[in-house]
């Protein structure tokens, strides 16, 4: 198996002190490289040379090399620092491209041929875009540029690789459009205008379903059939009245066009939520986001729905709950064009944005939303739970270790970022694998991990499940009915400092059997951090009650465990818990956590990993105990 390992903190993939040179005597080196047309695409013919290309230079961040104790700083229990958040402001003068970058990129354009005036420096300082040809994109770059054609009738524009000199290397992270293949496909609907897929980002992370149901069993003596709120409450000891609701706040995030039907709320809370029939979660549109009601199905509406019928509940109605709704029914959005919302310093291409792949506002297609893009504009919560996810092989490296930095930076400022695990085991969405060439398909035997859940700044929530004829009151197991799940070792990410122990202690009582090419052995990021239930919950979705399955059930439920965490906090006068993940390793959350020690997740022709005592690559440190973790909290 080919590694992408990276340290934690790269932002750029050839990372090295290097003064300015003169361009004539640097030589060009291999930047970024692609081994295969990703699946669904088929190159069609080179791209004419007179073509238009908008180059764009991903510059540098300074100080990415201190990023990680920084955030400990902010997150260790032990640190005297803990909980001090920073600013915004903070953060965009600690973390700006130098003038130095700035100026060796430009003038080893002007020195190649680029008139100045054709040279436009982001407002954020983080990119320089240059309005160029093929031809000379060609030339900068030594790449070939191809066009390509994906089986929906999108067509998107590539190169295989590309090189840089070897003195402008370390000061840009990547350029676009480059290598990179996570393009927006759209898809038709009934009434014939482009949509982009259901579930994006992401397609196949969201929950699946195991048809209708005609008798609902609200006891707990049955939690083993159906989860319903009273069976959460009982297996995780969330029995907590929020006191501090207007101070606190927690965030779902959801995709258009993936929306909630009101009345499927009040259904579900006609049976299980006092006093929340008719309320709505706050919704914050993000670049034309909107709730759409006029095509019910499970497909558009079953996370939504489960996502808000369960966090609202568990966090009853003393809490509101803000929806994010990013991007219209046009082009959709990526994790970008949410991050862009809450990062002023992320927007204007600057953090990760790739104009070839992520949507750009505003969107001149017919119903496309016509306001400028949302950036820095919204406030983000002290806890966002997201259910979607891709398979980090879909992103170049750059663009996952750009992303990833960017969720320690709002780590910094006192978020706390939950992401599912996906269902899939071992294997990616759609339950793809890895092969060789670092393709994906089918029939692929290398395991395939998911991201953002390998980001080592986000807390990655895998699955369990009440077993059959077993419990509440019994230690769960992994899920294994209908889903699985998603587990392993990053292929991007160095492993870091605060599941060291965690990781290796598991490693050494379950040495891992597989051949060392079919998962990364190398000291990776480990993933999932934690679990909760991912089996048989209760929802209502087109105005009936259904049985769906998934970490996407697990990851809201956490965040709004973690989210009562915050409101007995901030009733103390103390700050929001930020990134969690310092913590719940360390030594003083022993006992935080109710341990999963049966059941594997499945996938790429193997059984997965094994679940033991403590950490391990399916249930993480296990599933969450309320009144543990919140004395441990408080004591903070």
């Amino acid at each position: 198996m080919r590694s992408f390992l990276l340290p934690v903190l790269s932002l750029t993939l050839g990372l090295a002190a290097s003064a300015i040179a003169d361009p004539t005597l640097s030589p060009w080196q291999l930047h970024e490289q692609r081994s295969h047309i990703p699946a669904g695409w088929t190159r069609t013919r080179k791209l004419d040379s007179s073509v238009s290309v908008p180059l764009r230079f991903a510059l540098s961040q300074s100080n990415m090399e201190n990023l990680e104790a920084l955030l400990y700083e902010v997150s260790l229990p032990a640190s005297s620092n803990y909980g001090k958040h920073w600013s915004p402001s903070q953060i965009a003068a600690k973390f700006a491209p130098s003038a130095e970058s700035i100026e060796t990129v430009r003038s080893w354009l002007i020195g190649s041929g680029v008139e100045p005036h054709r040279i436009t420096l982001s407002p954020t300082k983080g990119w320089l875009e240059v309005a160029s040809t093929v031809e000379e994109a060609e030339n900068l770059l030594l790449a070939d540029y191809h066009v390509y054609d994906h089986e929906t009738g999108t067509r998107h524009i590539a190169c295989d690789s590309y090189h840089l000199p070897e003195h402008v290397i370390p000061h840009v992270d990547f350029v676009t459009p480059t290598i990179h293949f996570d393009a927006k496909i759209p898809r038709k609907r009934e009434n014939q205008y482009t949509r982009v897929p259901i579930g994006q980002p992401g397609q196949g992370s969201t929950p699946k379903t195991s048809g209708q149901i005609g008798t609902i069993f609200d006891q707990l003596e049955d939690c083993d059939k159906q989860i319903t709120p009273i069976c959460l409450r009982a297996l995780y000891g969330l029995w907590y009245q929020p006191v501090a609701g207007k101070q606190n706040s927690y965030g779902i995030v959801e995709y258009t066009p993936q929306s909630y039907l009101q009345s499927d709320l009040d259904l579900f809370a006609k049976n299980f939520s006092t006093g929340l029939e008719g309320v709505s979660p706050t919704l914050v549109s993000i670049d034309g986001g909107v709730i759409e009601s006029s095509s019910p199905s499970f497909d558009y509406n079953g996370e939504s729905d489960l996502d808000l019928e369960y966090a609202m509940t568990l966090v009853t109605k003393g809490q509101d709950i803000t929806l994010y709704q990013v991007g219209d029914s046009v082009e959709g959005a990526s994790f970008n064009t949410f991050l862009d919302a809450l990062d002023g310093t992320y927007c204007k291409y600057d953090g990760g944005d790739d104009a070839t792949q992520d949507p750009a506002y505003p969107d001149t297609a017919s119903g496309g939303y016509t306001g400028n893009e949302e950036c820095g504009t919204v406030k983000p919560a002290n806890v966002i739970s997201t259910s979607y996810g891709y398979n980090e092989a879909d992103l170049s490296p750059a663009y996952a270790i750009r992303q990833c930095n960017e969720y320690a930076k709002l780590g910094l400022m006192g978020v706390t970022f939950l992401f599912s695990s996906g269902d899939t085991g071992v294997a990616g969405n759609g339950d793809y694998c890895l092969n060789p060439d670092g393709s994906q398909s089918p029939d692929g035997k290398i395991f395939n991990p998911g991201f953002p859940a390998s980001c080592p700044y986000v807390t990655a929530v895998g699955a369990t499940q009440v077993s059959p004829g077993q419990s509440v009151w019994e230690p769960e197991n992994a899920c294994e009915q209908v889903i699985y799940s998603g587990g392993g070792f990053s292929n991007y990410f160095s492993m870091p400092l605060y599941q060291k122990a965690a990781v290796e202690g598991y490693l050494a009582a379950e040495p891992i059997s597989y051949p060392k090419d079919i998962y990364n052995s190398t000291g990776s990021r480990a993933y999932p951090d934690l679990a909760a239930n991912g089996a048989n919950y209760v929802i209502a979705v087109d105005g009936s009650f259904s049985l769906v399955y998934g970490t996407s059930a697990a990851s809201p439920v956490v965040g709004s465990i973690l989210t009562m965490v915050n409101d007995a906090r901030i009733s103390q006068g103390k700050p929001p818990l930020g990134f969690i993940n310092p913590s719940i390793y360390s030594a003083d959350f022993v006992g935080g956590f109710k341990d999963v020690t049966n059941g594997t997740n499945p996938g790429c022709g193997t059984l997965g990993f094994n679940t033991t005592k403590g950490w391990d690559p399916v249930s993480g440190l296990g599933t969450p105990y309320f009144p543990s973790l919140l004395s441990k909290w408080l004591s903070l």
